[in-house]
């Protein structure tokens, strides 16, 4: 059984056909990039994993919980970090930390690990609002992993970052899969879904159009002669 997984998604915004029937499954352990251009679903792909929106017709599930039908079991083991992420701009680093702490239920000490994990120690008594974007993001990264979540949902996740951030952002997702927790991150950016993922979901116009091993989409790429950019916007016509 997979850590997360779509039946047959299907999600509209008025006429807008968001999602036209999306289905998939990411096993524990595993990274899967979602591709795609804006607005083609990715993000309302994992809103609706998050349980932050309710799909018209289909299901998804992670670790095992319907999303709609157990909300509390499965929010307890996700983490989720949206697109432009925004913690609570009035509190401090370090009271963010500690808020999500209560809601998770988990020891003070949870908070400095999350301080040391993401190297914002020095940040700790800083209000969020005060934050450069970059730091913003590292803090929002710690507020969705300090509970080493068994599934992970993240939107863009490298925006912001520096390179020795970026760095450090992807050995912390590396290790999180390595301990057997599931990602599923969403971009349009190439070159991040190559650094994070194992596996690609290629999502257009609500669809998935192709799904498979990164490495296939790289072999492609050289056989061609192309970038492998080019492979990816291939699929989508």
């Amino acid at each position: 059984m997979g850590c997360i997984k779509a039946e047959e998604l299907v999600k509209r915004f008025g006429s807008v056909v968001a999602l036209g029937g999306v289905s998939f499954e990411v096993g524990c352990g595993e990274s899967v990039a979602l591709l795609g251009p804006n607005g083609a679903g990715k993000s309302t792909t994992l809103r609706i994993l998050a349980g932050l929106l309710k799909p018209d017709a289909g299901r998804a599930a992670v670790c095992g919980h319907d999303v709609q039908a157990r909300p509390r079991e499965a929010k307890a083991c996700l983490g989720f970090l949206p697109e432009d992420a925004v913690p609570f701009l009035n509190l401090t680093v370090r009271e963010n930390l500690q808020y999500m702490a209560v809601l998770r239920g988990l020891p003070e000490s949870a908070v400095d690990e999350a301080l040391k994990l993401l190297g914002i120690e020095e940040l700790a008594d800083r209000s969020a609002g005060s934050l450069s974007r970059g730091n913003r993001q590292r803090l929002a990264i710690a507020l969705a992993v300090m509970h080493r979540p068994k599934v992970l949902l993240l939107d863009e996740p490298l925006n912001y970052l520096d390179i020795p951030a970026q760095q450090d952002a992807i050995k912390l997702f590396q290790s999180l899969k390595s301990s057997g927790s599931a990602i599923l991150v969403s971009t349009h950016i190439m070159s991040v879904a190559e650094r994070l993922a194992d596996k690609a979901l290629v999502i257009n116009r609500g669809r998935i159009v192709w799904q498979g091993p990164m490495e296939e989409l790289r072999e492609r790429a050289a056989d061609a002669g192309e970038r492998i950019e080019d492979v990816v916007a291939r699929l989508m016509r």
